[in-house]
């Protein structure tokens, strides 16, 4: 019962936080469009901080569901290694979108939109990854 839990829970709070890691390149690009309205890009960059915050917490929450999976119920095998990997890679990302975020706020040069938005579908594939190392367990 309590293995249920809180694998739910996990589950829950990566969700969370993968709508985040979706959402803030899909803010970025706007940011970009918004060109020199200031007004716009105000309330985007607003949007983006607090999304960002809002991800990083269900990141941490996320993270120590998994930690107590991985100690307490002794979940292991190589697919765990490769999901922790591409779990590290997907965390970079969103670390480095957070930094485009910060160099928008500081009236910095962003990638143009097309190349956000080609950055925008990665994740995706990173996902598929995860999820599929997490449901076949190939290794």
């Amino acid at each position: 019962m309590a293995y249920l839990l809180i694998k739910s829970l996990h589950i829950v709070f990566v969700i969370a936080w993968m709508a985040a890691v979706f959402y803030l390149p899909r803010i970025l690009v706007n940011v970009v469009e918004a060109g020199n309205e200031p007004a716009v890009r105000s309330r985007l960059e607003l949007m983006g901080r607090r999304l960002y915050r809002f991800g990083h917490i269900m990141f941490g929450v996320a993270f120590v569901f998994g930690l107590v999976l991985w100690l307490h119920f002794h979940i292991a095998g190589g697919w765990l290694h490769a999901k922790i990997a591409l779990v590290v890679v997907m965390l970079g990302y969103y670390i480095w979108t957070g930094r485009l975020l910060k160099t928008s706020m500081r009236h910095g040069t962003l990638p143009s939109g097309k190349t956000l938005r080609l950055f925008n579908e990665l994740p995706v594939l990173v996902l598929l990854a995860i999820v599929y190392l997490v449901v076949a367990k190939p290794f």
